[in-house]
């Protein structure tokens, strides 16, 4: 399946590239009129040699069926469904595997429709299909149609309904006959009927009910999402943390220590007055590094870099960056700013004094070490993007500078501890070499999130377990000497800390083989693309929503009385795949989400495109929703007044919360009274 489209998709592009757009189906639509009220749309598809039209009603998990969506019928309503003229050809695809139906030459289909006003008639929609040849398919395309009053003889059907008050007039035993004659029967959609209300739809006034603001209600139920925001906001600052302390290992950070004391020394040698310039000094880098982001969340706002977090460009443009410093780290060439940057810092340092040469030298040591701090920086900053916290990026680049800041203030403090440092060499590069390995591995974590939000389906999960799998055994392969790059030194022999580091590597790649084959591999699973992606898997255990939209799951839900559990998650959100993983995968949860819940997942990152953009009004300025992810965005924000992912909420059929909301938090008990809580409010309703 994701081989055919894929090659359709390429096929279409270069087509269209060169001007040669390919139209294999043309359609002749009319509106058959008769002297009763009974009259026939006729749909007739004509195909070019080689082509063929997809049957309607085909398997979920195929090609798109054709099928009829009538946007406008008013002053009629549907008799049946579709009836087609000829017996499809029915042939088992290897590609798809299962039974695929199709038409070639020249096909017609009949909708039969009653007129109940015909001065009033207006019938509007389109058909939506999909057109395949041996080599390829084009996407799905529309043909739409339009008909009104003057298609038809508005004073003979008025005649034939004043001497027939009947609205049903037919045979039944004829329109059961026809149906059964005709095997392949196909729902036509009705998105609007004001005659004739269709089962699991909703009215304006309901759906405008389901967008109604709960803010309060979830409040009076006690809810803690400002606590789940805390919780991201300790964590970012520990991950700036842990990736300033990564950043103190690098080969273009560790030269500038001897560096730093040097300089210090050389100022003065009132012991009060070292302290506080050295103390001054690891504050300088705090702020430097904090105003960088600042600036960041100034200049694009929490919402933007959220967006931009899963932007296909921006993803696929730091997917490069990181493979690009790997290949750095690797050995292949030096990345290093301009030397005339850090010459004239280094010269301001050296000329002025008091803070301002401080600052200077503070200055001086960001720009030297951006060679091996710049990816750990933007890998933060992306990571503080998703958290959805205004302040997220600052936050980070506080923790990732305090660790900096805080070894370099003690050596500056303490010049003896120098002497008990171990020298740079070998072992730094080697440090660069493990670093450039895990940078190659992580930047395929983005081109992983741009490639699920556009649904390329080029990085399935299979595909990003072989690769990460072969990086890792590398990896270790490099630790015990076994791999050489032309920099490195001479490894008389393995020292114990890279063996159990290439035990380590060689154990995770090992651990990950069983995701081949569909094991769940829940260490990795905010890291892996979702268990769905994958063409062959022998694990049945992961729970998937069955609704996507929130109408039609609302719809449902209020059809069959059942409650409903939302899910807003995110193609680029890592804690939603270790929920997803590690909470959904429990025997008792599986079972609530699957029987006792009508599921919803809502993907706020969703970036195809809405039929129509939606105007909204929020916050006093006017937005444009473009796509489905801004659209389920701006109901989380308007609705329940969050905007970070995970999020649970469990609703009834009018959209009322049956308890507070749940954000990330992977303990399995916790979860499952958050559940059977809302299920007992429901049942107790």
């Amino acid at each position: 399946m994701k081989k055919l489209f894929l090659i359709g998709w390429l096929t279409f592009i270069v087509l269209a590239m060169q001007a040669q757009i390919l139209t294999p189906v043309k359609w002749n639509v009319k509106l058959e009129d008769s002297a009763t009220a009974e009259k026939t749309l006729v749909f007739t598809a004509t195909l070019d040699d080689g082509w063929h039209l997809y049957d309607m009603n085909l398997p979920e998990g195929g090609p798109i069926s054709t099928s009829f969506v009538f946007e406008t019928l008013e002053g009629a309503k549907a008799v049946g469904s579709p009836v087609v003229s000829q017996t499809p050809t029915t042939v088992f695809d290897e590609l798809f595997q299962m039974e695929l139906r199709w038409f070639a030459g020249s096909v017609t289909f009949s909708q039969k429709i009653e007129v109940t006003d015909p001065k009033h008639l207006e019938v509007a929609g389109y058909v939506e299909y999909m057109a395949c040849n041996d080599e390829n398919c084009l996407p799905p395309e529309k043909e739409e149609f339009s008909f009104d009053r003057t298609h038809i003889d508005v004073e003979k059907t008025l005649a034939f309904l004043s001497g027939n008050p009947s609205e049903n007039n037919e045979n039944p035993t004829e329109i059961q006959a026809e149906s059964e004659t005709n095997t392949p029967i196909v729902q036509t959609v009705l998105v609007k009927a004001p005659e004739e209300k269709q089962p699991a739809t909703l009215a304006k006034e309901e759906i405008s009910g389901l967008w109604s603001p709960v803010i309060d209600e979830l409040k009076a139920f006690g809810d803690t999402t400002v606590t789940a925001t805390d919780t991201s906001w300790l964590f970012i600052f520990l991950a700036g943390f842990l990736g300033g302390l990564i950043a103190l290992l690098t080969p273009c950070v560790w030269p500038m220590i001897p560096m730093t004391v040097s300089f210090f020394l050389k100022r003065t040698k009132d012991r009060k007055k070292a302290i506080r310039d050295a103390v001054m000094y690891g504050i300088s880098i705090i702020v430097i590094y904090l105003v960088l982001g600042l600036l960041i969340t100034g200049i694009f706002g929490a919402s933007a870099l959220n967006d931009l977090s899963t932007n296909a460009v921006f993803n696929i443009l730091f997917f490069l960056l990181l493979v690009l410093f790997a290949v750095s780290f690797l050995g292949a060439f030096e990345i290093v700013l301009p030397a005339s940057w850090t010459n004239k810092l280094d010269m301001k340092a050296d000329s002025t004094t008091g803070i301002i040469s401080i600052f200077f030298m503070a200055f001086t040591l960001v720009l030297v070490s951006f060679s091996c701090t710049g990816p750990i920086i933007g890998t933060l900053l992306v990571q503080a993007a998703t958290m959805g916290a205004t302040v997220g990026p600052a936050i980070g680049m506080f923790g990732f500078a305090l660790a900096l800041s805080i070894p370099f203030s003690l050596f500056a403090i303490f010049p003896n501890m120098l002497q008990s440092m171990p020298k740079s060499g070998g072992w730094l590069n080697s440090v660069k070499v493990v670093l450039g390995f895990l940078e190659l591995a992580l930047a395929l974590k983005f081109l992983s999130v741009a490639d699920l939000a556009y649904g390329w389906r080029l990085l399935d999960r299979e595909v990003f377990l072989v690769l990460w799998i072969v990086i890792f055994a590398l990896l270790g392969c490099y630790l015990l000497g076994k791999l050489k790059f032309s920099h490195d030194s001479e490894l008389k022999y393995v020292s114990v800390p890279r063996l159990f580091m290439a035990i380590i590597s060689f154990a995770f790649s090992v651990y990950m083989m069983p995701g081949l084959w569909g094991a769940p591999l829940k260490a990795i699973s905010a890291f892996a693309p979702p268990l769905y992606t994958q063409d062959f898997s022998l694990y049945d255990d992961e729970v998937h929503a069955a609704f996507d939209d929130y109408e039609a799951g609302m719809a449902y839900a209020k059809q069959h009385n059942k409650p409903v559990m939302i899910d807003f998650s995110g193609y680029g959100c890592v804690n939603c795949r270790k929920m997803e993983a590690s909470v959904w995968t429990d025997a008792r949860v599986k079972d609530l989400l699957e029987n006792d819940f009508v599921l919803i997942t809502l993907m706020v990152d969703d970036k195809t495109k809405l039929p129509a953009p939606i105007q909204i009004e929020e916050n006093g300025k006017t937005r444009t929703l473009r796509t489905i992810g801004d659209k389920w965005s701006y109901l989380q924000r308007s609705k329940f007044g969050a905007n970070a992912q995970p999020f649970y909420v469990m609703l009834d059929g009018d959209g009322k919360p049956l308890g507070p909301s749940y954000a990330f938090d992977e303990d399995v008990s916790k979860y499952v009274r958050f559940l059977e809580n809302g299920l007992n409010v429901f049942k107790n309703k």
